[in-house]
């Protein structure tokens, strides 16, 4: 069983040396995570970075950055209000666990990281990375790494990305740069185990994988810190961190509510299709007629898509209020989303299933898709070859565009690879478009 004491924990990656366990000292730890986060470079490349309509438009649609933002404010909701319950039943609760009132600050922080390892197009961006190596040049590496590291190259994986980005010691950025707590850095773990043990349904957490190879050690550091519940050790897996319940919840209400208002700008959906499905989660007798006072459907819409958040973040922390034990104990096998009382639950589904056939496979966004595909695809098949042999003066000018923050020096395959996919999946949908088409001999540079 694991236990809030251990749970939550101000050490610092990278800076173990430097920990002060003074808890009144130890207390604006979280919010440093916060505030680390969102000025660094990875965190502002999110602009430029797919949600799920192509960027740029006319017309505001969410891009990375401002859905991380909207699941940070949801995601300090739901561990506020969930504090505010456990001081309410105990009210010395704070003395017993000085870290417990930075629960919100903590998965605050962790939503504004949870994306910071997708790629380029989405998940699309995913998908191509893996396809590279399945069926495409890549397959030839195959037998040139482990079974436990093709894993890895063969489901790429953004949860497991955005841990390495925030752990891995890059060239000249100093160890552990983002120096983020271990509690902050579990919070992000959805799937806390190894490639080669994810993609098992059975299962929430093993759904995909949260670590690469690579980085195994390091979460293992981590997950032990904290005494996460391991359920085996080879191969690697653990049952989650209980805020990864809160982060997974924050970011499923914001994407499921705000894609639908995206949809809307885009004239994907009508009014009244919108209207339809959130006023399920409105839990307001009044809203029609507050409606009925307004002209304007982008403010109606607006007004439905705040009261519909608001219902969701009230059903999610009291499920996760109710279930605290069975989630401490490891097997609350559902997110809290799926969990939710009716009829907001059904009403979810239908969300998901409309978004599925009118949304996520609208023309734009798939065609937003194929072209992630042929863009990473491309720039793969070139730099990945050319730092494995760099045996070619046209090899050697390719391997220049890699910044120097991503050089290793070790020289393993595997290793070499990830260089690589470092370079490529921190690329903006606008940098990987134009790199792509300059490599390729399609566009040519300007020289300022």
């Amino acid at each position: 069983m694991m236990n809030w004491e251990k749970l939550l924990s101000a050490k610092r990656w990278g800076s173990e040396d430097k920990y002060n366990a003074d808890p009144a000292e130890a207390r604006s730890e979280f919010q440093r995570d916060y505030d680390r986060l969102i000025f660094s470079s990875p965190f502002r490349r999110l602009q430029n970075k797919t949600q799920v309509f192509p960027l740029p438009g006319s017309v505001f649609v969410h891009n990375r950055l401002t859905h991380s933002l909207e699941v940070a404010s949801v995601g300090k909701s739901l561990g506020r209000i969930f504090y505010n319950k456990l001081r309410a039943d105990d009210q010395d609760i704070d003395t017993k666990l000085p870290l417990i009132s930075e629960i919100g600050n903590i998965v605050s922080a962790a939503c504004l990281a949870h994306d910071l390892g997708n790629p380029a197009f989405g998940h699309s961006g995913e998908a191509a990375i893996s396809h590279y190596f399945t069926d495409d040049d890549g397959q030839k590496y195959k037998s040139q790494v482990t079974a436990a590291q093709w894993a890895d190259l063969t489901h790429f994986e953004g949860n497991a990305n955005a841990f390495r980005i925030l752990t891995h010691p890059y060239a000249g950025k100093g160890y552990g740069s983002f120096a983020l707590t271990y509690s902050t850095l579990a919070a992000i773990a959805k799937y806390p185990c190894e490639a080669i043990a994810g993609h098992n349904k059975a299962n929430i957490y093993t759904k995909k994988y949260g670590f690469f190879q690579s980085e195994q050690a390091g979460f293992q550091k981590i997950a032990d810190e904290l005494e996460l519940q391991k359920e085996s050790g080879s191969p690697l897996v653990y049952r989650r961190h209980p805020l990864v319940y809160l982060v997974e919840a924050a970011d499923d209400i914001c994407y499921n509510v705000i894609d639908l208002e995206d949809a809307h700008r885009l004239k994907i959906l009508s009014y009244q299709e919108v209207e339809t499905l959130l006023l399920q989660l409105c839990n307001d007798p009044k809203m029609p007629g507050r409606l009925q006072e307004i002209d304007d459907d982008d403010a109606k819409i607006s007004l439905l898509r705040a009261k519909s958040i608001s219902t969701l973040i009230h059903e999610c922390s009291e499920l996760f209020y109710n279930e605290q034990q069975t989630i401490l104990d490891g097997n609350f096998n559902q997110s809290l989303i799926d969990g939710i009382a009716e009829p907001y639950r059904s009403a979810m589904k239908e969300i998901g299933r409309i978004s599925v056939s009118k949304i996520y496979n609208y023309s734009s966004v798939v065609q937003i898709e194929v072209a992630g595909y042929k863009v990473i695809g491309g720039l793969l098949e070139e730099f990945v070859p050319a730092y494995l042999n760099n045996n070619s003066h046209y090899t050697k000018k390719l391997v220049e565009l890699i910044p120097k923050q991503f050089i290793t020096s070790r020289t393993d395959p595997y290793s070499k690879i990830q260089t690589v996919l470092d370079f490529v999946s921190g690329m903006t949908d606008l940098y990987a478009v134009e790199l792509f088409r300059k490599i390729k001999g399609i566009s040519f540079p300007s020289i300022t």
